[in-house]
C-alpha cells in the first residue's frame, strides 16, 4: 500500500490534468474551483491544475428528472471520456444538473441541485451539491414532462440556480461544491488535509 502511495503521489508531481466531459465555461470552471479547494486549501500547497474541456456531441435538451438520472448521464460522459482518452489524465470529470422530487402532503416538490462524477487513479466517486426548491408557482399546473423546459434561467446567466437564488448562488458554485465532495470521497485515506489555522 505504501509504495502505491508514493507512485500516485508522484504522478502530481508536475502538476494535476483534469479531463471534462463538457466545453461549458461554467462547469469547466467550477470543476477546477472544486479541484482547487481540495488540493490547494486541503494540502496547502499550490499543484498546477489544467482542466482540459472535451466536447460532448450528445447534449440533451431538458434536464434529468431525478437523481439517479442525473448520476447516470454524469457517469456515463466521465467513463465514455477515460474510455477514449485513456490514461492520459489524472481525473475524468461528469457533471450535470438536473431535478429531483419529493411528495410531502399530497403535494410534489421539485429542487434543482449538481451531481459530479469523478473516475481516476484513485477510483470512482460521485458528489453532489444543494438542493434548491422550485417556487410552486412556477410549476403549478405542469406535467413532469414540462416541467424541465419551464424553469427560468439561461447558461448566460448562471442557469436556474442563480435564477431563483439572485445570483448569489450559480451553476459554477454548484459544480464546485459537487466535485468537491466527489473528491473528498475518492481521496479520502489518500489527502490528508490541513485543517485551517484559526487566528
Amino acid at each position: 500500500m505504501q509504495r502505491d502511495l508514493r507512485a500516485f503521489w508522484s504522478r502530481f508531481q508536475a502538476g494535476i490534468e483534469v479531463a471534462v466531459a463538457s466545453s461549458a465555461p461554467d462547469k469547466l470552471l467550477g470543476v477546477r474551483d472544486g479541484f482547487l479547494r481540495c488540493f490547494h486549501d486541503g494540502l496547502g500547497r499550490p499543484i498546477p491544475i489544467a482542466v482540459v474541456p472535451h466536447q460532448d456531441g450528445n447534449e440533451r435538451l431538458g434536464l434529468p428528472m431525478s437523481d439517479e438520472e442525473t448520476i447516470e448521464l454524469a457517469r456515463r460522459r466521465a467513463t465514455e471520456l477515460r474510455e477514449e482518452l485513456g490514461a492520459t489524465y489524472h481525473f475524468y470529470v461528469g457533471t450535470e444538473g438536473g431535478l429531483h422530487s419529493l411528495e410531502l402532503d399530497a403535494r410534489m416538490h421539485y429542487f434543482v441541485s449538481s451531481w459530479t462524477v469523478i473516475v481516476g487513479l484513485a477510483g470512482e466517486a460521485w458528489g453532489a451539491s444543494g438542493s434548491v426548491e422550485i417556487p410552486q408557482r412556477l410549476i403549478q399546473g405542469l406535467d413532469d414532462h414540462q416541467i424541465p423546459f419551464a424553469i427560468p434561467g439561461t447558461r448566460r446567466k448562471g442557469g436556474m440556480t442563480s435564477s431563483i437564488t439572485g445570483g448569489l448562488e450559480t451553476r459554477r458554485s454548484a459544480v464546485a461544491v459537487s466535485t468537491f465532495n466527489a473528491l473528498s470521497t475518492v481521496l479520502y485515506g489518500i489527502l490528508e488535509s490541513h485543517p485551517l489555522r484559526r487566528s
